[in-house]
């Protein structure tokens, strides 16, 4: 099975829309105000209702409560989250799938999967920076990946570009992938082109 491919950090209603049409299997919106691809919820909302049906649409929440973020997910109509340091536990009774981000350092990274298996869908490994959450570009060791692999579904996530994403998927076989930046002609703004090519060579691998 072709390996799943979510574009994350849509800003506007074209990009969106290229992603779809190029074969991607989810949209992500960053709706964290410090990230340079932040999008107000109420954009978020106007740009899922134009898009078509069977695509799944992906709410990225730091430090919000569970309480803020049912609200936003139920107004916004979004399908999953995708968070960062919420404590899984406080989510237990969630209505959305969970995506966990993990940022990997070495593999004891890995360590809090086995507290969090039960709990959520998948878990998405980027690579750690300690001057940002996500969107760094930057490529940690995919072996560790391949260890993941053992607690459930993975999303690869980091410096994935169509250059070498044809290269991570042969290596990995994750569940799915994630790729902003690598994708972008400028923060907030895909370059139709490597979207484009970046999926291709993503499902082909």
């Amino acid at each position: 099975m072709a390996v799943r491919v979510k574009i994350c950090g849509i800003t506007n209603l074209d990009d969106a829309l290229a992603a779809i049409d190029s074969g991607a299997d989810a949209i992500g919106f960053v709706f964290f105000e410090k990230s340079p691809r932040w999008i107000s919820y109420k954009d978020a909302e106007l740009i899922i209702k134009k898009l078509p049906p069977f695509v799944t649409t992906i709410g990225v929440f730091v430090d919000q409560s569970p309480a803020q973020i049912e609200e936003v997910v139920s107004s916004v109509r979004i399908d999953a989250v995708q968070i960062y340091e919420q404590e899984i536990a406080k989510l237990s009774t969630f209505s959305r799938q969970i995506v966990k981000v993990i940022r990997i350092k070495s593999l004891q990274s890995l360590e809090p999967l086995i507290n969090y298996k039960d709990n959520v869908s998948a878990f998405l490994l980027d690579a750690y920076s300690p001057d940002s959450l996500g969107g760094t570009g930057k490529i940690f060791n995919w072996d560790i990946a391949v260890e993941a692999k053992k607690f459930g579904n993975i999303i690869l996530a980091g410096g994935l570009t169509p250059e070498n994403i044809s290269e991570a998927v042969r290596h990995v076989r994750p569940y799915g992938v994630d790729v902003s930046g690598g994708v972008e002609a400028e923060k907030g703004k895909k370059d139709l082109k490597k979207l484009k090519l970046f999926i291709e060579r993503a499902k082909a691998a």
